[in-house]
């Protein structure tokens, strides 16, 4: 079971004396939750502790979380990032990213002698035991996703029944409204984890109206997380023409974020770090919304209010909800291998 603490935030809100001048200032509201979700957290934390613990390569298949900083930061202390589990020398220490991954990637790494460390985000395992058991009654399940995401990839390939109808990938309503299945009362869907919730909530109403057998989880497939950021970005939209997404172009979870921000009627930019902050976009602006992905440190949030800050010399910084409190437990070859370490420092989080 997953335990519970809570964050801290570098931005506290001001009190409730101190005067707050629409006109005078620009207004920068913070969303919360943003930022590392518990899954990424516990992913970096994953190859963090690792690289820590070994002296020797830690090799990660695909990037561990979809965010360039995160990703350089650990480059930077050794861990090798590769694609392909063939690219990962026999018998080495190796970690399955967040994504999660195919069976065929724990078959390969199992007869490549590596020491796998699997990383895949409870949430992600969570669908994957989902198809299992749909293929295992032979149901046709409609995957609503994208194609080619990583994550998607991983979830088709647990799909494991020659027999069964099979496992496909529905994109969109208009695909909802065309696809087959071999039986149409032996029928089932997941979702991406990272999808946005009010898009693939239309697409299940198209299936759920075409095959009333449908069956869904018995719990949301998309995270917690993914949800918790897309309202907080709705809330900034209630007082924020402007909203700022910290995040990557190749992030599902930013990528989201954006489009509910543009959808309910604000302008959106997508950011990766500081540097890609413009100074006219404030022009004849009193507030503006800033939030990060779930994939996206906190470090990137204090960058990006330093440049705004830097811009505009009378920012006034505001936080808007509640930061997320929960931890997903380490997987336990890696709790094993810390416990053989007495002196090891128990982890402090990296923001």
């Amino acid at each position: 079971m997953p335990c519970r603490k809570v964050h801290p935030r570098p931005y506290l809100p001001p009190s409730s004396t101190e005067v707050f001048d629409r006109e005078a200032h620009l207004n920068l509201w913070l969303a919360n939750p943003r930022g590392f979700c518990a899954g990424v957290e516990r992913a970096v934390k994953v190859v963090d502790e690792l690289i820590s613990l070994v002296d020797e390569p830690v090799y990660v298949r695909h990037e561990i979380v979809h965010n360039r900083a995160v990703v350089d930061a650990l480059k930077s202390r050794g861990a090798v990032f590769v694609e392909e589990i063939a690219e990962i020398p026999q018998g080495a220490l190796a970690v399955v990213s967040a994504h999660g991954a195919p069976p065929e990637v724990y078959r390969d790494a199992r007869a490549a002698g590596l020491r796998l460390f699997d990383a895949t985000c409870p949430l992600v395992s969570k669908v994957h035991l989902e198809v299992i058991a749909h293929a295992q009654a032979g149901r046709t399940v409609f995957l609503i996703g994208h194609r080619g995401h990583v994550e998607v990839l991983g979830t088709l390939g647990h799909y494991d029944n020659p027999a069964g109808g099979g496992i496909q990938v529905v994109e969109n309503e208009q695909e909802a409204r065309e696809v087959q299945a071999r039986d149409p009362q032996s029928v089932a869907y997941v979702t991406q984890t990272t999808l946005e919730v009010n898009s693939a909530n239309r697409i299940v109403a198209v299936l759920r109206e075409r095959f009333p057998a449908l069956i869904g989880p018995h719990h949301d497939d998309i995270c917690y997380a993914t949800q918790n950021r897309q309202d907080a970005v709705r809330v900034l939209c209630e007082r924020c023409p402007l909203v700022i997404v910290i995040g990557a172009p190749h992030s599902s979870n930013s990528l989201r974020m954006v489009e509910v921000a543009r959808e309910v009627g604000s302008a959106a930019r997508l950011i990766e770090s500081e540097r890609d902050v413009e100074p006219e976009w404030f022009d004849e602006l009193a507030d503006v919304g800033l939030t990060s992905s779930a994939s996206a440190p906190e470090h990137l949030v204090s960058a990006v209010v330093r440049r705004i800050q830097a811009l505009s010399p009378g920012l006034v910084v505001r936080e808007l909800g509640a930061p997320e409190a929960l931890v997903f437990k380490l997987p336990s070859a890696l709790v094993d291998m810390r416990a053989r370490h007495p002196t090891f420092p128990l982890y402090a989080r990296r923001s």
